[in-house]
């Protein structure tokens, strides 16, 4: 009776990185079967707003305020000055909104308007994707929806040089969906 025994030598080091290796590929695999799975949208990334709509809101109150502008070092920033092409101000009461393109991924700027004001002014369908790629988007849109809310209009609106592209975006959203407001009024 022969028996022919085979005697496998593993080494330890060859263990450990076939062990690692083995584990990321398993997380790998849930990663990406959690990203592409179609599924529910958490609560934080979206909000159903009371007018149907889904979207993080981004509307301040529409009061009055008489804060300046500055750098932590307490001076003034620097600005510059956005005039709007009219500025009557009156308006069809409703909703209306203008469509960014960023990245291949569309964005709305919704400005809501009674006869004489601006009532509202915010961003829908805005993505986690859009906020991790333009992280001074949000920011900036605050400071001009103060601003814009203060004015009742897009004339007069500064923004800090730093700012300059983000900024002109914007505004020529909401001067796009104020002009809309107007021009259904004449």
């Amino acid at each position: 009776m022969s028996a022919k025994t085979k005697i496998v030598v593993l080494r330890m080091k060859e263990l450990i990185y076939t062990g690692i290796f083995v584990a990321l590929g398993i997380l790998l695999i849930i990663l990406l079967i959690i990203m592409f799975l179609p599924g529910k949208e958490t609560p934080s990334s979206s909000a159903t707003q009371p007018n149907g709509s889904t979207g993080q809101e981004t509307s301040l109150d529409n009061t009055t305020s008489t804060t300046q502008s500055a750098n932590p070092s307490g001076t003034p920033a620097s600005s510059t000055d956005v005039t709007a092409a009219s500025t009557t101000t009156a308006y069809i009461p409703g909703i209306y909104t203008t469509e960014l393109v960023l990245n291949d991924q569309s964005i709305d700027v919704e400005v809501i308007v009674d006869q004489s004001s601006i009532t509202s002014v915010r961003l829908v369908n805005l993505s986690e994707t859009i906020t991790t790629m333009y992280p001074l988007l949000e920011p900036t849109f605050q400071n001009i929806c103060t601003q814009v809310y203060e004015k009742q209009s897009v004339e007069g609106v500064t923004y800090e040089t730093e700012n300059k592209y983000t900024s002109l975006v914007l505004l020529e959203a909401i001067r796009n969906s104020l002009e809309k407001a107007r021009s259904e009024f004449d």
